[in-house]
């Protein structure tokens, strides 16, 4: 795929948003004004627009200045892009921003990179309404559960015992229903406690919401009901807050198989800029995808060996050209690193912002292809 192919897939027209996200909590929290983006979309639709001079500040400081622009009012604001690992913050004049366009949990903003500058629309017909009375008219039934995520190898681990769950989805489902000055210490202290109940069992535990930047983590007696329960990978579990109180459940049929067979290639990405940079040379994958798709095949003691030391050593073959490299595969908490000879491969394969590497687990290998 040429990049000038892919790239004019997303024409630069003033009707054209290619980054949009419905603002959370912390978003418009004006003790500590900051907006995340994510890694991917801020790399493919922001950072490929910008001068050569203005990627090499990112990448050698962490954080470039840059005029961004409120398409909604005409306002310029002076402000910082700042690269977190795997998101970025906005910062600067965020603050400013949240106050003077009384922006609030919900409402939708969308960026794009124009003519050399961010720009940002808050527009008002695009506001998402998350009225207390909706959210507290879901009644307590079966079917009304509305964060759902798939149990990966590190969620039922009960020596490391934590669940990760997405900030948004926690956000949005569960601190939306707490008082004004529960969110403040939370935000404060990092951590509050929570009764969660088993809604299968009716067990309820005494545990702990800790908010770790861009999730949060459910922690306490996680252990407990991993052994309890019996939890594995692939099973799906369920969470709502009601009466406040998080209810969870993992019904036996929602077992989540994770076969192969129905898509060759079950680990799919578009390269982004830190991908490519061959100074630090390293693939970042997701690790819910790494976990479900390729975890999933390994022994108990790879498993064990990855969480006890944090990096493998792997075989990894091209399957374009059926090139062998020795690399290793690196835990890094919410993702995952491909490190050794990763450099190596963006050179020969020429790769670059926009290609998309497919990646999947095969015979005790990690097979990659860059199609062209």
């Amino acid at each position: 795929m040429k990049r000038t192919a892919y790239y004019n897939a997303v024409p630069q027209v003033q009707d054209q948003w290619p980054i949009r996200k419905a603002l959370t909590l912390s978003d418009v929290d004006i003790t500590h004004p900051f907006l995340t983006l994510s890694r991917q979309q801020v790399e493919t639709h922001i950072v490929v627009y910008m001068t050569p001079q203005q990627q090499e500040d990112l990448r050698a400081e962490g954080q470039v200045g840059l005029n961004a622009q409120d398409d909604d009012t005409g306002d310029m604001y002076v402000m910082k892009l700042k690269w977190r690992g795997s998101y970025y913050n906005l910062i600067g004049k965020w603050g400013k921003v949240v106050r003077g366009k009384g922006l609030d949990v919900g409402q939708e903003i969308k960026l794009r990179w124009f003519n050399g500058c961010l720009q940002f629309s808050v527009p008002q017909q695009q506001v998402v309404p998350t009225p207390i009375a909706r959210m507290v008219a879901a009644p307590l039934v079966q079917d009304h559960w509305p964060m759902t995520k798939v149990l990966t190898s590190s969620d039922v681990d009960p020596n490391h015992p934590f669940l990760p769950l997405p900030r948004k989805s926690v956000e949005e489902h569960i601190l939306v229903h707490w008082l004004p000055q529960d969110r403040e210490r939370l935000r404060k202290e990092e951590q509050v406690s929570i009764n969660a109940r088993d809604y299968d069992t009716g067990d309820t535990h005494g545990m702990k919401l800790k908010w770790r930047g861009n999730y949060y983590n459910l922690i306490g007696k996680w252990g407990n009901i991993i052994r309890h329960k019996g939890l594995g990978v692939g099973q799906e579990i369920r969470l709502r807050w009601t009466n406040n109180c998080l209810y969870f459940s993992v019904p036996e049929e929602r077992y989540v198989a994770t076969s192969s067979g129905h898509d060759n290639w079950p680990v799919k990405k578009a390269l982004t800029l830190s991908d490519v940079d061959t100074n630090h040379p390293f693939l970042t994958l997701p690790g819910k995808a790494v976990e479900d798709h390729i975890l999933f095949y390994w022994t108990s003691q790879a498993r064990e060996q990855l969480r006890n030391e944090h990096q493998v050593g792997i075989n990894a073959r091209d399957d374009d050209t059926g090139d062998v490299y020795v690399m290793k595969l690196k835990w890094r908490g919410s993702y995952y690193n491909l490190i050794g000879k990763w450099g190596k491969i963006i050179r020969e394969k020429r790769l670059h912002v926009g290609r998309e590497i497919r990646v999947r687990w095969d015979n005790g290998c990690l097979v990659f292809s860059v199609p062209q």
